[in-house]
């Protein structure tokens, strides 16, 4: 009689490490699986932290996956094919390639999944039933258009280093670098859906971080050695910003560059209030997620598919303007209440 007892303790503490236990009380029959880029970067850790609290206040039973650094889509493959083994009802995923992992996403649809990307538009944004995010063009358009406005006149002979994400060039990272450009007037971009077009002479620089201190670091120091004048820097996120500014330090060019970006996690909002950047965009990853969560539910329930913005392709989450020096005419919070909003 011992042993069928050591095989139930033995399966039951096996299902425990896998981290799919059902809370008694809670519906173990709706799957949902987070997918995001790294399980290290502040704003992925508040997402899953999104995810997971509505995950419980629906009965909904969570897995999360997340790639080993920022580009790993072979890590989102394997766990794509994961969750269609499982039966989960709903994927959120955070795409690091937002064209590669499309022939994945395919199949989790072709399963009966709902997918819904976060944060990052898969290409072409259809490829998933949903999109949840920030408008990453009007994020970097925000604060372009704050650095033209601080520096005015200044702005027409600006020499501007863009420190963006990875070689890939996902949307996300496309989309910010491009808005930018636009808020700051960059009158000649070529190629919109195309990061590295050179059609105004201020663009100096374009270099990749991986969205990190020491790729920022890496990336400053490479463009400061195209063009050591450089005076203007934009961030794909503030973790790169934070790196960029230590290269500046280290040179002596912290005080006259003015250094943007976008994520309005609390490091970069505390990195506003003490002068190392000047503004960020500040998005919501929390709301995303439960969001997404919600709508998997709602799926799981009825078969109904959430709904984008109105004039939009996606549902926006919104974005704000974070700095303690407002510019005229461009909309902004201080960093009082960026605070009060800001997540990590």
């Amino acid at each position: 009689m011992k042993k069928p007892v050591l095989k139930s303790a033995l399966l039951c503490a096996s299902v425990l490490s896998l981290g799919i236990f059902a809370t008694p009380g809670f519906a173990a029959d709706v799957g949902a699986c987070l997918i995001t880029k790294t399980d290290t970067n502040p704003f992925f850790v508040k997402m899953k932290e999104g995810a997971t609290a509505k995950a419980k206040e629906l009965g909904v039973n969570l897995k999360a996956y997340a790639g080993k650094i920022d580009g790993d889509n072979e890590s989102q493959v394997s766990a794509i094919e994961s969750c269609i083994a499982d039966g989960a009802k709903g994927i959120l995923l955070v795409p690091s390639d937002s064209k590669a992992i499309v022939d994945s996403v395919k199949k989790a649809r072709a399963a009966g999944i709902l997918v819904i990307a976060l944060d990052t538009p898969l290409e072409p944004i259809d490829a998933a039933d949903a999109t949840f995010a920030t408008d990453n063009f009007k994020a970097g358009e925000l604060i372009g258009q704050w650095a033209k406005t601080t520096l005015g006149d200044k702005a027409k002979e600006a020499k501007i280093a863009y420190l963006d994400l990875n070689p890939s060039q996902p949307t996300v990272d496309v989309l910010r670098d491009q808005g930018f450009m636009s808020g700051f007037g960059i009158s000649k971009i070529e190629n919109p859906t195309k990061i590295q077009d050179w059609g105004d002479a201020r663009n100096v620089c374009h270099d990749v971080t991986n969205g990190n201190e020491e790729g920022g670091r890496a990336a400053m120091e490479n463009c400061l050695q195209k063009d050591p004048m450089i005076n203007v820097v934009y961030t794909i996120n503030e973790p790169a910003a934070a790196g960029a500014y230590e290269a500046l330090k280290a040179v002596g060019r912290e005080k006259d560059v003015l250094l943007v970006s976008v994520d309005g996690g609390c490091p970069g909002v505390k990195n506003v209030a003490e002068g190392v950047i000047g503004a960020t965009s500040q998005q919501y990853p929390l709301k995303m997620a439960a969001m997404g969560i919600e709508a998997i539910k709602k799926f799981a329930d009825g078969g109904e598919k959430p709904k984008p913005s109105e004039g939009k392709a996606f549902f926006d989450t919104g974005a704000t303007l974070v700095t303690d020096k407002p510019a005229s005419g461009v909309e902004s919070i201080d960093t009082k209440k960026g605070k009060d909003l800001c997540w990590g």
